[in-house]
């Protein structure tokens, strides 16, 4: 399971937005753990403390924090003591290891130390080294990594403000971060007591998970805080434990009347929110569709573009949909992606066939998010090399779905479909992204290929005029087109 889906099930199973930071702070210990002169006796202490809390927070809370700098400070002791907390730690509740990792040269030793060897589900990282650093944690699927966006102390404001406050760098770590990783894959920390801060961070970063800290300076902050960052769902922000709570004798109780104070915030975030308005858009469908948001982000990209366009078949268009721009963004290339998983787990296969080149990156997306082999047929045979028609392994007789992005003649499906079986492979299925109609499905099934597309072009259309992206005359362009 990975960490999205695990933090998901936390959340529902808890009930629970809550995070436990696991720090073993001698100053933060209750009265009841007494610290003795010896080191022996402080590092008891703190475990038998922690351990404590964790028994008390298990049922109430939807993830677990320890922070690194705290076990280093103890030395050896240290770390052996975060190694027996993670071992305490239920296995279906997430480890973020607060670590603000900021090291380009130590990235790839710490991220296998921490994921695979200390099995925590993510970790925090400092972003000034860009992507490059953040690269690879991100190489192991199952993980994430929050990266830390904003912070609470006074010193920072003359970084994070820079240029000006209506245009401040935090802003920009926010818009640069998304890029490196999906949703599921990349969150943001974010310390602030400001809701408007906030505010300005969920409007760039709708779809992300916000990790809070430093929320507790302002007494009565909780409600503006979740206001702010709470998606329309009443999710999205995951919120620390007070720290003093911690110190407490009535430690469950209190979290679960935290737990409470948070959920009637979520409910009124839900109830204000459950109109059809889409976060690309103040919109209101009248039909839904499935795929309405994706189509919204598709268009707000670039991917559909107007004038008269030459197409691949010799078609003349008066628009042109270029796929190619969604590998640039992460968040609508995990859409394209759940798109076409969904109509794939209906199908039977033994490998994924990506057709060149528009579908390559959509192949190899799918083969790794469904752990299926991927092969593609060349469009040209080089002459050096192995001159190989086919690339990748596969065996003659095994069954292959074929992938492309957009269906409008055919040709280009039939031909890789074409060569494929002359190599001894069978092909039953073609899935495409769009389907441009006009009959182009009814001609693969009679070249005996069964099509299955995400979305049709007069789907596109529909949804485009009824929100408002395209004028009346761009309607009739593009369903002169699906009617032809």
């Amino acid at each position: 399971m990975n960490f999205f889906s695990k933090l998901n099930s936390a959340i529902a199973q808890n009930q629970s937005l809550l995070v436990v930071g696991l720090d073993p702070n001698p100053e933060m210990m209750p009265p009841g753990y007494v610290l003795e002169e010896n080191a022996d006796s402080l590092i008891e202490n703190l475990q038998a403390w922690l351990q404590w809390a964790i028994e008390q927070t298990s049922d109430r809370v939807c993830a677990y924090k320890p922070t690194l700098g705290f076990y280093q400070a103890l030395g050896v002791a240290g770390l052996e003591l975060l190694t027996q907390i993670l071992a305490t730690i239920p296995k279906d509740i997430p480890i973020i290891l607060d670590a603000k990792h900021g090291d380009l040269n130590t990235s790839t030793v710490f991220a296998r130390t921490i994921f695979q060897q200390w099995q925590v589900d993510a970790v925090t990282l400092s972003p000034y080294a860009g992507q490059d650093h953040a690269a690879p944690f991100l190489v192991y699927p199952d993980k994430a990594v929050f990266i830390l966006s904003h912070t609470s102390n006074p010193g920072a404001v003359n970084l994070q403000e820079y240029p000006n406050p209506d245009n401040p760098f935090y802003l920009q770590v926010v818009r640069e971060a998304k890029s490196w990783g999906t949703p599921e894959q990349l969150g943001l920390e974010v310390g602030t007591t400001n809701p408007d801060i906030l505010a300005k961070i969920r409007t760039v970063a709708p779809e992300r998970i916000i990790l809070m800290r430093s929320i507790w300076a302002e007494e009565g902050n909780l409600a503006p805080i979740l206001t702010a960052g709470l998606d329309r769902n009443g999710n999205g922000l995951l919120i620390p434990v007070p720290q003093d709570l911690l110190a407490q004798d009535n430690l469950a109780q209190q979290l679960e009347a935290l737990n409470d104070q948070i959920q009637i915030v979520r409910d009124k975030v839900v109830e204000e929110g459950s109109s059809c308005e889409l976060w690309t858009a103040n919109v209101c469908f009248f039909n839904q569709h499935p795929h309405q948001d994706l189509i919204l982000q598709l268009f707000d990209i670039g991917c559909l573009l107007f004038g008269e366009y030459v197409q691949a078949s010799g078609k003349t268009f008066s628009y042109y949909i270029d796929l190619r721009k969604i590998i640039s963004n992460p968040q609508v290339f995990n859409g394209v992606l759940k798109a076409y998983a969904d109509i794939l787990k209906n199908l039977t296969f033994d490998r994924i066939a990506g057709l060149p080149y528009g579908a390559l990156p959509t192949a190899t997306g799918l083969a790794l998010n469904l752990h299926r082999p991927m092969i593609f047929p060349r469009k040209e045979v080089k002459a050096h090399g192995t001159r190989r028609v086919i690339e990748g392994n596969f065996h003659p007789g095994e069954k292959i779905v074929v992938i492309d992005d957009i269906l409008i003649s055919g040709k280009s499906a039939i031909e890789g479909a074409t060569k494929l079986e002359s190599a001894g492979l069978k092909v039953e299925d073609i899935v495409v992204f769009i389907d441009h109609e006009g009959g182009v499905k009814d001609r693969l099934t009679q070249s005996g290929y069964q099509a299955h597309s995400v979305i049709t072009i007069s789907e596109i259309t529909e949804i485009l005029y009824e929100a408002g992206r395209i004028s009346s005359e761009e309607y009739s362009c593009l369903q002169e087109n699906a009617e032809s």
